[in-house]
């Protein structure tokens, strides 16, 4: 069976996995992209981005395992779109679709979870997000089905990571922690008291300041 992987998915040293105040222009509130610069500075990220050069170092031996044998992305509304209750502008050229440009980097179906679904938008390179209203397992039973044996990626926001996390879906979890403090937000661990009863976790720190955290499953 598929593995479920959660993969770079960065948080601050105070448990936050966005900001607060998330709009069009902030898709991560006052956190701005602090928590990911990291990334930024890896020849993954460079090569993604048709850019030369890069680090080639702890990060991005991390960074590079994002796309390796994935089928599929579960994600939550709040990564698509920082919009609350019906979808707006359905059918017209002013409808959002997502904060990547018309060739979003997921080149697989990619499934939404939102309590108003909405018919599937397709993208470039092979990206199809379907808008569901779902459970963690429900939503896990769909994209296996997608997949065809490949693993299913388990996108975030915050929020949701925590909830596949909660019901023993995830059966590894890369959380990259960032040197620095929100204060404010969404937290990842609320909630997950014990978590480590159920998961064998490592850590590696970074020269960057991050600290690599995999969490796998017993």
């Amino acid at each position: 069976m598929s593995r479920v992987l959660v993969h770079n998915f960065s948080i601050s040293l105070d448990g936050f996995g966005t900001g607060e105040g998330l709009s069009f222009d902030a898709p991560f509130g006052h956190a701005g992209q602090r928590m990911h610069e990291w990334m930024f500075e890896t020849r993954m990220w460079h090569t993604m981005n048709g850019e030369p050069g890069g680090g080639e170092g702890v990060d991005n031996a991390f960074a590079e395992r994002h796309e390796h044998g994935v089928g599929a992305e579960i994600m939550g509304r709040g990564k698509f779109s920082p919009e609350h209750g019906p979808w707006v502008d359905l059918g017209t050229d002013a409808e959002w679709r997502g904060w990547w440009g018309p060739n979003p980097p997921f080149h697989t179906p990619v499934f939404v979870l939102t309590h108003h679904p909405r018919p599937d938008l397709e993208m470039e390179g092979g990206t199809v997000f379907r808008f569901i209203d779902a459970s963690p397992r429900e939503a896990l039973e769909l994209a296996r089905e997608a997949v065809g044996g490949l693993d299913v990626r388990i996108g975030g926001g915050p929020t949701v990571v925590r909830d596949f996390l909660a019901e023993g879906l995830i059966d590894v979890a890369h959380i990259v922690q960032a040197p620095i403090l929100l204060g404010r937000g969404v937290r990842l661990w609320d909630g997950l008291e014990g978590l480590e009863s159920r998961y064998d976790i490592e850590a590696v720190a970074a020269p960057s300041g991050v600290v690599h955290l995999t969490l796998t499953r017993r």
